[in-house]
């Protein structure tokens, strides 16, 4: 990509890449666009034509590139190796033949002697090569010093409990032993007897089979009788951070009769679990609340449909919140086992023993399960008003997705109780709304953005209180010309929204 060979000048800057090594074959030319205004130096010898970004982007953009330019021997190593990418500083660390550290904009290229690749280590992008996983974790283990305004060669022994913390969460203790294994024969080839020995005493605090101290607060949770999720803990901070952020409105619905609240009862069972995939008619959802007409094609799915209702529709349950963190678990799987009953096989009421993942997105793993819902439950304690408790609660059991099945509707189920203990409006989300819910939550899990989810939320309030819900034909009425029951990809495809009643 970085060679580039004489041509004639019409040519020549069409032939460039974005960012390049001059070398004496083109030197007059590259000088020559350089005085017209079409190249620009970021560095001693290197150029670019792109005139818009900043130096330090555009380097950044391109570093394996220019590393492969000033040192083609390079073994990516030590913390570049686990990270892959450039420090926070823009230092990349490598194994090269040559001694010299290069400085461009935004990139440190950080040379070291040492054993180039061996035959476990890996190729990477331009010929270059990558250290393996087992030779970088054992690489981390040697101690270094970050000089003025740099960061350290390798990571702190905090940075490794954490990053063999996730290994374990997300691959599981065995994948962390094979990879203790191969470390160990490559320990002997690499003479680092005493960086193994640290990394399996590490690996073994973690476990629970050694003593050594732990540094972290992740690790020493691990090492405790509950673990947590610390990228969830995070993301739950950074959504009570936005919350508190966010002016919250209040809309009551203090005044509901007993019919009124049987009726957004039904409607708000009947779309939670559509939601999920337990689709019926209308009136067949409600032959099965009001008339305990089970169709005997589909028991289980009518069961779903008949244990939420019975739960949403007990203002007397929908009242309790919980006072601690016991009480919160108590009333998570009691209203779980109520909406599963007839599931047997789901384990109603029981946390899961298996990993769920739904797309890309693999939630908490089951060993950390009652820890990561103690953090959350920790952060929740601290929001005052309904609606914001309302959203954290429904995206904190969503997000630890607790048990096998009924995840969406039992975190449904603990938001609108927020409000309905203080009286407020519940939120639903009607069929053609579900592709906008499910948005927004994929955007706060991936892309750590929660104002989708906040706002998706108010508008689903929004909605539910300007329902007239006291009579049955007239709620059904409202809610069809309001577009609530159309199927949500059709309508994405027809450009229909859900819209408030006129």
């Amino acid at each position: 990509m970085l060679s580039v060979k004489r041509l004639l000048m019409p040519t020549f800057l069409e032939s460039l890449p974005e960012v390049f090594v001059s070398s004496t074959e083109i030197s007059s030319q590259v000088s020559q666009a350089v005085a017209e205004g079409k190249l620009k130096k970021l560095a001693s010898r290197l150029y670019t034509k792109n005139m818009q970004d900043e130096p330090e982007v555009i380097v950044r953009r391109h570093w394996y590139d220019l590393l492969k330019e000033y040192y083609p021997d390079a073994l990516i190593a030590d913390r570049t190796a686990l990270e892959n990418s450039p420090a926070k500083d823009g230092s990349v660390f490598i194994v090269s033949s040559k001694k010299r550290n290069t400085e461009l904009p935004g990139l440190i290229l950080n040379p070291r002697k040492g054993r180039g690749p061996l035959e476990s280590d890996l190729p990477f992008i331009n010929d270059l090569w990558i250290s393996s996983e087992p030779r970088a974790l054992l690489e981390n283990m040697r101690p270094s010093r970050a000089r003025k305004g740099t960061v350290s060669r390798t990571l702190s022994r905090e940075e490794m409990e954490e990053k063999l913390d996730k290994l374990i969460r997300l691959k599981g203790e065995d994948y962390v032993n094979q990879i203790r294994d191969k470390a160990r024969e490559i320990a002997k080839e690499l003479d680092m007897k005493k960086e193994f020995q640290k990394l399996d005493d590490l690996i073994g605090a973690l476990q629970g089979t050694r003593s050594t101290e732990l540094k972290s607060d992740i690790a020493k949770a691990r090492k405790g009788d509950e673990p947590y999720d610390p990228d969830r803990a995070e993301l739950f901070l950074k959504l009570f951070e936005d919350l508190k952020a966010t002016a919250p409105g209040s809309r009551s619905a203090k005044n509901l009769s007993q019919q009124e609240r049987i009726n957004l009862s039904f409607f708000e069972a009947y779309f939670s679990n559509f939601i999920e995939g337990t689709e019926f008619e209308v009136e067949e959802a409600a032959d099965i609340v009001f008339r305990n007409a089970i169709p005997t094609e589909r028991p289980e799915d009518a069961h779903d449909v008949l244990g939420t209702y019975r739960v949403v529709s007990n203002y007397r349950e929908m009242n309790r919140v919980p006072k601690d963190y016991d009480d919160f678990i108590e009333i998570l799987r009691y209203r779980h086992a109520e909406i599963l009953t007839a599931r047997k096989d789901k384990n109603p009421g029981q946390f899961k023993t298996k990993v769920n993942v739904a797309g890309s997105t693999q939630f908490v793993h089951p060993d950390l399960v009652k820890g990561t819902l103690r953090k959350g439950f920790e952060i929740y304690r601290a929001l005052e008003y309904s609606f914001h408790r309302a959203v954290y609660m429904m995206f904190l059991v969503s997000e630890v997705h607790p048990f096998a099945d009924g995840n969406g509707r039992v975190a449904r189920i603990m938001m609108n109780a927020e409000l309905v203990s203080v009286m407020d409006q519940k939120i639903i989300i009607p069929i053609v709304y579900r592709n906008n819910y499910i948005a927004a939550l994929k955007t706060l899990t991936n892309d750590r953005r929660s104002e989708p989810l906040i706002r998706t939320l108010d508008f689903g309030q929004k909605f539910a209180h300007s329902i007239n819900w006291s009579d049955y034909e007239h709620v059904r009425g409202q809610l069809e010309e309001c577009n609530a029951f159309m199927d949500p990809n059709e309508a994405d495809r027809q450009g229909i929204r859900l819209r408030l009643p006129v």
